[in-house]
């Protein structure tokens, strides 16, 4: 059984070098250009899929819609969940990286960064940029919407989709693509590889790279390769 991830593609925000989260912000002109190329990669290597998982986040759902496009499947069924978002920055969100690090220093933000388990400033939900303002996440009881995450929580609300609906769509046979972000993608990465909590923060994922597993019958990880 084989798995394919790919982080979307390079973000305005990511070009602009600013902490992104769930701001909802576009793909740029590379980032447009490197799905298109992950989604000629696996055609010409005769990648096909029943189902495709994403975001609800535009840069990942975009890139969803691209590679699908690009590998003549845009068909395959997609289902777009909060649960795939990338991690929530808090109050750094939109933020330059470089200008954070002059105010706080670059320890404290190598921290917020990087550790499993430090959340950064969170944000007010009052705030206009709040998630808790935003009518994607309507459904979802207030104590429910982040105003921060670290890479632990980011795993907790992942992992219930990998059990409920990832994993069962695998073991059914569905040949599966998840289009998520760098953190969301690196909290199932640790979960499938059972990196521990200081090894999962070397762990980087590039823009618009799929990331192939292959799997035997209990999940397990049999290899995995960028394409």
């Amino acid at each position: 059984m084989e798995l394919v991830f790919i982080r979307h593609g390079q973000s305005e925000w990511n070009a602009k070098n600013l902490f992104t989260g769930w701001r909802d912000v576009k793909l740029s002109e590379q980032g447009i250009a490197e799905a298109q190329a992950a989604g000629r990669k696996l055609k010409e290597k005769g990648y096909l899929f029943d189902i495709a998982f994403t975001s609800v986040l535009t840069r990942a759902i975009k890139t969803c819609n691209i590679v699908l496009e690009e590998s003549d499947q845009l068909f395959v069924p997609q289902i777009k969940t909060w649960r795939l978002n990338e991690r929530h920055y808090g109050q750094l969100q939109g933020l330059d990286k470089k200008q954070t690090a002059e105010k706080y220093g670059d320890e404290q933000v190598h921290i917020w960064r990087r550790s499993y388990d430090t959340l950064p400033p969170l944000l007010d939900p009052k705030d206009p940029f709040s998630a808790h303002n935003d009518r994607r996440y309507a459904h979802l009881p207030a104590d429910v919407v982040p105003d921060g995450e670290n890479l632990k929580v980011t795993l907790e609300r992942v992992l219930p989709f990998w059990e409920d609906k990832i994993a069962p769509a695998i073991l059914n046979g569905k040949r599966v693509l998840v289009a998520a972000h760098g953190n969301s993608l690196r909290a199932l990465v640790k979960h499938i590889e059972g990196i521990s909590d200081d090894d999962i923060m070397g762990v980087e994922i590039p823009t618009g790279q799929p990331l192939v597993y292959q799997l035997d019958d209990d999940l397990k990880v049999l290899d995995k390769f960028y394409l």
